[in-house]
């Protein structure tokens, strides 16, 4: 069992990345409301169905994917109880077919480790060159729960904050599929 805190709506004290402080600083510049929890180290998706229960939304799940060359990279948000299928996101696609990326791309492209993959990566990466994908399903829902950009942090805001204000910020105009 882990460790959650109570319920906060403002920014931590200090940060932990590069990335945590920016996001909270960009959510503060839009002016969108959040509530926030501090955790143990969470890594898997299971470990966060007591963060959804708190917050009371679903985490999504965030995966960072490239193409065979690590030409071409993508964050793929999808409901966190549905499986990946690197053939249907390709094939929604159009493109060949993906894999995960590896860690250290990971950390390089995103800023952050296995486990905190988030849309606020995208606050790193001023070329656009990661295209953001989102599964259908998930624009549908109300609460978009998700990290903070660490692996202690987690966040519930309105789903439709994020899609349109923060990405339209962000300069990431995101894709929608259906898989």
């Amino acid at each position: 069992m882990i460790t959650i805190s109570d319920i906060r709506t403002t920014a931590p004290d200090r940060f932990l990345t590069r990335l945590q402080e920016k996001t909270y600083e960009t959510l503060n510049t839009l002016r969108i409301p959040f509530q926030r929890v501090e955790t143990d180290e969470i890594v898997t998706m299971e470990d966060c169905i007591q963060v959804n229960r708190k917050l009371q939304m679903k985490m999504v799940k965030t995966l960072f994917l490239c193409n065979r060359q690590q030409t071409e990279f993508f964050l793929f948000i999808t409901c966190g109880d549905k499986p990946f299928k690197s053939k249907e996101f390709a094939g929604a696609l159009g493109i060949s077919r993906v894999s995960f990326a590896p860690p250290g791309l990971m950390e390089e492209r995103l800023g952050t480790k296995i486990g905190a993959a988030t849309v606020f990566s995208v606050l790193l990466d001023p070329d656009r060159k990661v295209r953001v994908v989102f599964d259908k399903d998930v624009t549908c829902e109300e609460w978009y729960g998700c990290s903070d950009g660490t692996n202690t942090g987690y966040m519930k805001i309105e789903t439709a904050r994020i899609v349109q204000d923060f990405l339209c910020y962000a300069e990431h105009v995101p894709t929608v599929i259906r898989v």
